[in-house]
């Protein structure tokens, strides 16, 4: 396996420093995540730290009666695991793979050890966790002040901002799940933006045809996250790759 070649899919494992990232990548081991593969689940320890090649997991907050709604999106561009990085050891949310996905795992134990043992490691993972947190509260924002078609612009660059490629598998009762709302309403959003020729919306896909045009129909709700990922990490820069992104179910 050339898993030096391969550490540089993901944006975070291609910038940490030399010596931080040898002592990932004895214990770091290759596998495929299928669509709704959890990797984290809410309260409960965690025991794998997934470093995305591709693909897309979703952090989604749930309520007790069964409502839930995406707080966050995870691709190449960073991890899973964050809690690990801020000292704890509990999912604070459930996570799970909503594009088919290529990672690098490693043990929670063995990735704990790792920030122990080195000045340099927590402290840029921590520029990340940031960053993440930054996204998660302009989506509480945009999610309780944006129309649905905003929000679902939004989404989908998002989304493009990670996947190699403009086709995204992804079911409309999925995105019902990410948008937090019925899955007649996200219909009609996609309704509404193929109709501006901005996308081509099938069963279990959809094909992004303008992005500009999104950015232009997501009226502000995207780009500050975008831009602070960029001053506190970089930029994500996807690696050419071949992602077999499979059929929905």
């Amino acid at each position: 396996m050339h898993l030096h070649l391969e550490t540089q899919k993901n944006a975070l494992l291609r910038r940490l420093d030399s010596d931080d990232l040898d002592r990932l990548k004895p214990h770091l081991r290759e596998t495929f995540l299928d669509l709704h593969t959890p990797l984290e689940k809410a309260g409960h320890t965690i025991e794998f730290v997934y470093f995305p090649r591709s693909g897309l997991a979703s952090v989604v907050a749930k309520k007790e009666w069964g409502a839930n709604a995406e707080v966050g999106v995870i691709g190449l561009e960073g991890m899973t695991g964050s809690a690990l990085v801020m000292g704890d050891d509990r999912a604070p949310h459930d996570c799970f793979i909503q594009i088919q996905s290529e990672a690098l795992v490693i043990d929670a134990s063995q990735f704990i050890t790792a920030l122990d043992t080195s000045d340099t490691l927590r402290p840029f993972l921590m520029r990340y966790v940031h960053a993440f947190h930054i996204q998660a509260t302009y989506t509480a924002l945009i999610n309780a002040r944006c129309k649905i078609e905003e929000r679902l612009a939004r989404w989908l660059l998002m989304c493009d901002d990670r996947v190699v490629g403009r086709r995204l598998v992804i079911t409309h009762q999925y995105l019902a799940v990410m948008l937090g709302v019925r899955r007649p309403a996200v219909t009609v959003a996609l309704q509404v933006i193929e109709g501006h020729g901005l996308i081509q919306s099938r069963r279990g896909e959809v094909i992004i045809r303008d992005r500009e045009g999104l950015i232009h129909l997501a009226h502000g709700g995207y780009g500050e996250p975008e831009a602070e990922y960029r001053r506190l990490v970089g930029e994500i820069e996807i690696q050419p790759q071949i992602v077999a992104q499979g059929e929905p179910k």
